[in-house]
């Protein structure tokens, strides 16, 4: 029977006949991550997944999926600011071991650009997450334009994305941080670090934004891909007021995430910086997601002041949780010391090739 390759029509809700085929390709995204790292630590639930991918005012999101009879056998998901001056679109493919090497890969990403090519955009960017242990590969080896790092270029997904066009524009190591145990050690250095701080204060949150500072924290959120390194890589903008905010915090609420937040106040009310934690359902371990200081607040010590206050955040609300994963660009030097001065080590690197 030959593969086919259709649209994924995104339901209302689980548990229905509508949401069949959408629940085989999340079940899919779990089989590879499973492949990848031996267990779902980083895999979405069906739920988070079909909170991302419904009807979203602010990115458009579009999925593809292979079948072979009943089985789904592969993947892909275009996404891309809805704005109409963005440029760019993101895209990810991912083929099950089974029917690898079999041109699906090549014939989903034909779909997955396709979508991109439609919206009048010309620039498609895409990631692969390696363990360390792929990394040692002999052989030639591809450096992204900043940084140190640099992957080898005989791994499949490197060949088959350099072999679409795509070239490596940037690498971001994956590190992990046990917190089990620390909540002590994070609670007595961040009260010393407050204890001495005047200028700004620190701001906490769960799930949802205090509404006297929505505003400005929707103003640090658009700071996020403007100043953070970006590479070789080409980034839209991303234009966020208090109802995009609100977006955001529903998106992983219905999802059953829990966010955690830290922010930094200056003197004149508004948010220098932040730190948002995301607790996945059902697991142990925590993501850290964006961790930014706007650029005229920098060198105050409020990257470590935001890192360790949500720590013990974390600690006074989901103890149980031992694990904290973040990805930082390997030649953003200054966030990578406080994360290597909290403890962090090495668990990957995520190569991001973009095309256009």
């Amino acid at each position: 029977m030959a593969v086919e390759i259709r649209p994924i029509t995104i339901p209302d809700r689980l548990g229905t006949p509508e949401s069949a085929e959408f629940e085989r390709y999340a079940e899919l995204q779990t089989a590879i991550e499973v492949e990848r790292w031996g267990d779902d630590r980083f895999a979405y639930t069906p739920a988070e997944m079909l909170a991302m991918y419904r009807d979203d005012p602010y990115e458009i999101r579009r999925a593809f999926a292979a079948w072979d009879g009943d089985a789904c056998v592969g993947r892909s998901i275009t996404w891309g600011e809805r704005d109409a001056d963005a440029k760019s679109g993101i895209v990810i493919v991912e083929v099950a071991a089974t029917h690898r090497r079999q041109g699906i890969g090549s014939r989903l990403l034909d779909h997955a650009e396709g979508v991109i090519t439609a919206l009048g955009r010309s620039t498609n960017t895409g990631w692969v997450d390696y363990r360390l242990s792929d990394l040692d590969l002999p052989g030639p080896r591809l450096s992204a334009p900043d940084g140190d790092a640099s992957i080898p270029a005989d791994l499949p997904s490197v060949r088959f994305a350099t072999s679409h066009g795509y070239v490596l524009g940037q690498l971001e190591r994956s590190s992990a941080l046990e917190v089990g145990g620390r909540n002590e050690e994070f609670r007595t250095e961040s009260a010393r670090r407050e204890a001495g701080a005047s200028d700004y204060r620190l701001v906490g949150w769960i799930d949802n934004v205090p509404g006297a500072l929505v505003d400005s924290y929707a103003a640090a959120r658009a700071r996020m891909v403007l100043d953070v390194p970006a590479g070789g890589l080409t980034i839209d903008e991303e234009h966020w007021d208090a109802d995009r905010v609100r977006a955001h915090e529903s998106q992983a609420t219905r999802g059953g995430r829990t966010l955690l937040v830290q922010a930094a106040v200056a003197a004149d009310g508004s948010i220098a910086g932040y730190t948002e934690l995301e607790l996945p359902p059902g697991k142990r371990v925590v993501y850290q997601s964006d961790t930014l200081v706007v650029a005229a607040h920098r060198g105050h010590g409020l990257g470590m002041r935001m890192k360790l206050a949500n720590l013990v955040q974390l600690a006074e609300v989901a103890p149980e949780r031992t694990t904290v994963y973040t990805w930082n660009a390997d030649e953003n030097e200054h966030m990578l010391a406080i994360n290597i001065a909290l403890g962090f080590e090495p668990h990957g690197l995520s190569a991001e090739f973009q095309r256009g």
